[in-house]
């Protein structure tokens, strides 16, 4: 009788210590859809654009670009016309110095 009851006891103690499957099941389950759904979330934010629509149109953007000469005067950036002024006044030197 003494050794039943101690592995009875033994038994229940480990049941008790042990957890229940289907709970631990529950939990993860619970864990890997929070994480998927933090994901999504995370992949939704890094398809929107860093800047607001309109940004590089704003004045303190282009006032940098007008007053920093390395920045304004590259080709692309450089005002066509200033190129064609450039050009006038190159073939009007020429004609004077002959």
């Amino acid at each position: 009788m003494g050794r039943s009851f101690v592995m009875e006891f033994a038994e229940d103690l480990i049941l008790r210590l042990m957890e229940d499957p289907a709970e631990r099941d529950r939990k993860t389950r619970e864990y890997i859809y929070a994480i998927k759904a933090q994901c999504n979330k995370t992949k939704e934010m890094w398809s929107l654009p860093l800047r607001p629509y309109g940004f590089w149109t704003f004045d303190r953007f282009n006032a940098q670009m007008r007053w920093d000469s390395q920045i304004s005067q590259v080709p692309g950036r450089r005002d066509p016309y200033d190129d064609i002024l450039l050009d006038i006044e190159k073939a009007g030197n020429r004609t004077d110095q002959k």
